[in-house]
């Protein structure tokens, strides 16, 4: 009985002071992104931090292969929370300080692990270029895993676009008010952490990929306009919940097209270049969003007339611009979703 629960403690341990750590990281990254745009009141710089956070990941993927992530819905839900009361008590050093203690923690935990080795299945190891254009070459003969691969990455620079846009929205909104920034970014967590029970105890659909479909329809069709059509805190809350609630069950589908279709020896190479192709225009939606707002949507606001059809709708002074650009990718997101759902109606997936 102790030799089972030597590994259980030794995973929870493991599994807790990672999750701890990359909640610092979490937080502090959301802290350095509010304190930039208030210092600055640039959009563009503020998600020059995000392209500099993610794009070691979208590099790297290709040589990683498939990663797990752990208690991620917890960490969005803790974040706002916490890093806006370590920057409202002690400004963005005290969130720094903290990040730093929870890395101390995870790295001590560290040193009273043993993470064993993998088993040596007596196969010999593949080049790495063989093993990328094996899992190219396995993408390019299942249509089905490329296509959906190509509308996740669609839909990836869309939502990255959106998240780049919503801090320099609401804080132009709101002179300022990190307490609304904090409670949207809260109800973002708690609809995803929803997601995940949502996602866990629905019985499978009748056609997953239909499934898939229509959860991002919903994410696309709702979040994006209620942001740029309102200046209500309360209907921020509410299209943030419609934008992230079924996201959890979406993913979940995901996985079980991917993992039932993909092989199991070569789940590794073709999630390598999945992660990649998937994820490369994130950073790409993050830059392109702040380059835009103050580049283009904020300028070309700020020259309308404050009784226009724009003004009237999207509103006048800072933040006009972003709420603009909400709409135009809320118009994106849904074609975006209707063009891929019609490529995907005709293609074969046995549902298992």
């Amino acid at each position: 009985m102790k030799q089972i629960c030597k590994p259980i403690k030794s995973y929870l341990l493991l599994w807790s002071t990672q999750s701890l750590s990359a909640l610092g990281s979490s937080m502090t990254g959301y802290a350095l992104g509010l304190w930039l745009y208030q210092s600055t009141g640039s959009a563009l710089k503020a998600s020059l931090l995000t392209v500099c956070s993610y794009a070691p990941y979208v590099l790297m993927s290709i040589l990683a292969g498939a990663l797990r992530s752990f208690s991620q819905s917890m960490i969005t839900l803790l974040t706002p929370v916490l890093a806006t009361m370590l920057f409202t008590l002690g400004g963005v050093s005290t969130v720094i300080i903290a990040d730093l203690a929870s890395f101390a923690v995870a790295f001590t935990a560290l040193l009273f692990i043993r993470i064993p080795e993998p088993h040596n299945s007596g196969k010999e190891s593949e080049s790495f270029f063989r093993s990328v254009k094996s899992g190219l070459s396995w993408l390019k003969a299942n249509p089905l895993i490329l296509k959906l691969i190509f509308f996740l990455s669609g839909i990836n620079l869309i939502a990255s676009a959106n998240n780049a846009a919503l801090t320099p929205l609401i804080l132009s909104k709101t002179y300022n008010n990190k307490s609304v920034l904090s409670a949207v970014y809260f109800f973002i967590g708690a609809a995803t952490f929803a997601g995940s029970f949502i996602a866990s105890y629905t019985s499978a659909p009748r056609n997953r990929v239909k499934a898939i479909c229509l959860s991002l329809f919903i994410s696309m069709s709702t979040e994006n306009f209620i942001l740029a059509f309102s200046d209500s805190p309360i209907l921020w809350c509410i299209g943030v919940v419609l934008g992230w609630l079924f996201i959890p069950f979406m993913g979940a589908n995901l996985d079980v097209v991917f993992r039932s279709t993909i092989p199991a020896e070569m789940q590794g190479r073709v999630y390598a270049c999945r992660n990649t192709m998937q994820f490369f225009t994130i950073p790409i939606g993050s830059l392109s969003s702040g380059a835009l707002i103050d580049n283009c949507f904020e300028p070309f606001m700020s020259r309308q007339n404050g009784e226009s059809v724009l003004c009237t709708v999207f509103g006048t002074g800072k933040g006009s611009g972003a709420a603009l650009l909400m709409a135009v990718l809320g118009a994106a997101g849904v074609a975006v979703c209707v063009i891929f759902s019609l490529l995907l109606k005709h293609e074969k997936y046995d549902n298992g």
